[in-house]
Parts: structure tokens; C-alpha cells; sequence
């Protein structure tokens, strides 16, 4: 095999209560790549459409993390990396990790799959820090793994795959505004109260159950952020009544995607996300504030293979 083309998935992290360790990932956006072998060692980023971002390999996520790859299976052939953006950059549902996630997937497949999809998270995770400044993993574990993922532990790193119920979906609203997530991480603070990190806790370990018991009233009692989301909420315009819309609209719950500026909802039916995210849009309307929305199915496989030769 010479060249492996696929879809990379947009992803929504901390699902409100789990900040850096919970992540979803989505069926109905994201990007697409291309990776071609070459004999000529090294990896370049040799077309980028969709978006104005590095080409130099070393200053580009996708290259970033391919490298961190290479450091660890040496070859003697290269690789050429296409990437056509259709996530908007700072959009908080996982634009940088899906390159970096794409990057590493696409280029272990043509070395023969010598790792497994856990495994190439941590290579994956380097164009993550190149891109906010930290080594998270909870936008692309759920692109390379699908479904939900919980990260139980960084050092040593240790993935939990998570089946998302059936019935659930995702509704989410971006606001045409870029939130860069190094500028959402400046916001936060280094230390939180006790109080504010057992209610955290407690919620984590709901959602947690509620989603593999399949209880969808015990998903959306614990979809409740005290620590991250009344520090971020106030770069988002509007975010409390989109938000609001969205839980009197019938959704489970609602919060922050990633790092902003988008919003998600989670709810229990592909009609109640569309109402949802309908919802979300009025108050958006209201704000003469032009946006995006998507409603999709969790996506159990995470990047998609669409041709290779």
C-alpha cells in the first residue's frame, strides 16, 4: 500500500465535568487526509486546503506528531501528508486533533499497523501540545479509538473506551469567532477548591455509569462543569443562554466543547439534538452572530478509511 486516504473526525472533549481526561467522538464532521509513501525520507506536508496553517512540518500539528511517530519506527522510505481542512481552526471541536490523530493513523497503516490505535495516541498528543501548549489527550483518543473515551491516567497513559448508549446524540453550535485554546487554558487556575473538585468527582463517576448503563436522566444530572466552565464561560458570547436554550429545549445537558468557543448538547434521539441545536441557533440569531451547527450519532469507530492503494 502507497497512499491511504480518510476521514478524521471532529471531537468534543471534557463532556463539561471531565476536563482533559473525557472525550466523544463525532460522525458527521471533520477532515480529510491523504498520506502518500515516497522514497524519500522524512515527512512533508505537501498540500493544505480549507484553512491558512504551516506547511513546514516542524510547525504543523500533523507533522509534529508524525515525527514523534518516526522517532520510535525508524524507516528508510518517507512520507507526504495532504490535509483538507473542513474543521474551522479554534472551533473547540478537535481541528488540531484531528490532524495529529490523522497524521499518525494514516502513517502507521502504511508501515504495516505495527501499533495499535492506544498506541499512537502519544504521538498523536505532541501535535496536541505543539497546538496549546499541553499534551492532552482528550479530543485524540476518541478520534483514533471512536466512541467515548475516559483517560484514567497520563503517566503512565491508560485509555478507557467507553460504548455510547444507542440513543444518544450530539448537538453542537459554533459561533463564528476563533477561541484559541492556549488563550482558553490562560484563563484557568492552577488550584481549586476541595469543594468544587468533590462535586467534579461525583459528576465524573455519574456520567461515567450513566453511560454505560445506558441512563440517559443520570448522563444529563452529571453533564455540570464547577471548576472549568464558569472561568471559560465568559469568553463566549451568549454562552449561558445557548446553553439554557438547549436543556429547556429537552436536551440531557449542555456545556463547553472543548475549549470554546463552541457549545454542545447532549440528548437522547436524533429529533431532540435537531430541536436542540435549533434552539441554540435562535439565541445566536438574536445576537446577529453568524454560526454553525451539526447534529450527529456518536461515532463508534473514530477515523474512517475511504480508499487505499
Amino acid at each position: 500500500m502507497k497512499t491511504i486516504r480518510f476521514f478524521c473526525p471532529a471531537t468534543i472533549a471534557n463532556l463539561s465535568c471531565g476536563f482533559d481526561v473525557l472525550g466523544l467522538c463525532l460522525d458527521k464532521v471533520g477532515d480529510e487526509m491523504i498520506v502518500h509513501k515516497t522514497s524519500q525520507p522524512g515527512v512533508r506536508i505537501t498540500k493544505i486546503t480549507g484553512a491558512e496553517l504551516p506547511m513546514e512540518t516542524e510547525n504543523n500539528v500533523a507533522g509534529v506528531a508524525a515525527l514523534s511517530l518516526l522517532q520510535q519506527w525508524k524507516t528508510d522510505y518517507g512520507f507526504d501528508i495532504e490535509i483538507h481542512k473542513r474543521i474551522k481552526a479554534g472551533s473547540g471541536i478537535g481541528s488540531s486533533a484531528a490532524s495529529a490523530a490523522g497524521a499518525v493513523f494514516g502513517i502507521n497503516a502504511l508501515l504495516g499497523s505495527p501499533f495499535e490505535a492506544a498506541e499512537l495516541v502519544k504521538f498523536a498528543m505532541q501535535g496536541e501540545k505543539l497546538a496549546g501548549g499541553s499534551a492532552h489527550a482528550d479530543n485524540v483518543a476518541p478520534a483514533l479509538l471512536g466512541g467515548i473515551t475516559l483517560i484514567r491516567s497520563y503517566n503512565p497513559l491508560d485509555i478507557i473506551r467507553i460504548e455510547s448508549p444507542v440513543e444518544l446524540y450530539a448537538a453542537v453550535i459554533h459561533p463564528q469567532i476563533e477561541l484559541k485554546t492556549s488563550d482558553s487554558r490562560s484563563v484557568l487556575k492552577q488550584q481549586v477548591p476541595l469543594k468544587s473538585a468533590i462535586m467534579q468527582w461525583g459528576n465524573v463517576g455519574g456520567l461515567v455509569a450513566g453511560l454505560y448503563t445506558s441512563d440517559y436522566d443520570l448522563i444529563g444530572r452529571s453533564l455540570q462543569d464547577h471548576i472549568v466552565e464558569p472561568l471559560r464561560s465568559v469568553l463566549i458570547p451568549g454562552f449561558h443562554e445557548v446553553k439554557n436554550a438547549a436543556i429547556s429545549n429537552g436536551a440531557l445537558g449542555a456545556g463547553i466543547s472543548g475549549a470554546g468557543p463552541s457549545v454542545f448538547a447532549l440528548c437522547k434521539g436524533k429529533q431532540s439534538a435537531e430541536i436542540a441545536a435549533a434552539a441554540m441557533g435562535v439565541v445566536l440569531d438574536q445576537m446577529d452572530l453568524p454560526y454553525e451547527t451539526h447534529v450527529s450519532a456518536i461515532n463508534p469507530n473514530g477515523i474512517k478509511i475511504l480508499s487505499q492503494e
